[in-house]
């Protein structure tokens, strides 16, 4: 049966779904990617659409931002036959070695958002990615990333909460904790991806450091953000 808020069908959603937090972006992706894209959802402007890349069926759908939307897709997604998740976005930038428009391959992540410790019940845990997502898009990256002129690094993030909250005074603890970048919902994604046994992933975009002035020109942006959409897409051929 439908869900509440992602108003599909069984069937209407691949077994891969990408996960953007921006409803333009779930277009983008649709429109640029897929052939034959069908939207099965716009409630809420939580748009979802299904097609296919060099043959094999896949969605994209939108979380919106933050942890607690995302954690209603997710669920609904599962219920709706999802079975590998991989999130696709931006994220600020903590680690110095690594510069804005280049990857970043979410492994695990510190989950400062409030949506996890509701899961959980206050117990300690460490969301974790899915092995076998995660080393797809590694070696996807790996194999395509020189043709983009950039690189890719692959480690542990940090969920947040609330965009503004971290500051450049932060960034050297974090950096020395090894955390590569912030963002907003994978913690979420990965920790329910055990909890209902289904695979997860990350796939971010570098887009500036903590307390820059100035983000990466849209134009850089939105090529990264293709080139890294492209590569994911690879990786889904080989899940």
């Amino acid at each position: 049966m439908s869900q509440l808020h992602v108003q599909a069908e069984p069937g209407d959603v691949a077994p891969l779904v990408l996960l953007p937090g921006d409803p333009n972006r779930a277009t983008f992706i649709a429109e640029t990617f897929f052939e034959n894209p069908v939207c099965y959802n716009s409630y809420r402007q939580l748009l979802g659409y299904t097609g296919t890349y060099k043959g094999k069926r896949v969605s994209v759908q939108t979380t919106g931002m933050g942890c607690p939307s995302t954690a209603i897709v997710v669920e609904e997604l599962i219920r709706l036959g999802a079975k590998q998740l991989i999130r696709v976005g931006t994220s600020g930038i903590i680690s110095r070695a690594i510069k804005p428009t280049e990857l970043i391959v979410g492994m695990s992540s510190i989950p400062k958002d409030g949506t996890t410790r509701m899961y959980l019940d206050g117990d300690s845990y460490a969301p974790t990615a899915s092995f076998s997502v995660t080393k797809a898009l590694a070696e996807a990256a790996k194999k395509h990333v020189e043709e983009y002129n950039s690189k890719y690094h692959v480690g542990l993030i940090q969920t947040e909460d609330a965009f503004y909250a971290t500051l450049p005074e932060h960034v050297a603890r974090l950096e020395e904790q090894g955390v590569l970048a912030v963002e907003m919902e994978a913690s979420i994604l990965f920790l329910l991806g055990k909890l209902r046994n289904v695979e997860t992933g990350c796939m971010l975009v570098a887009s500036n450091y903590i307390g820059d002035a100035e983000f990466v020109s849209p134009e850089d942006l939105k090529r990264a953000v293709s080139n890294m959409i492209q590569i994911t897409l690879e990786a889904g051929l080989e899940l």
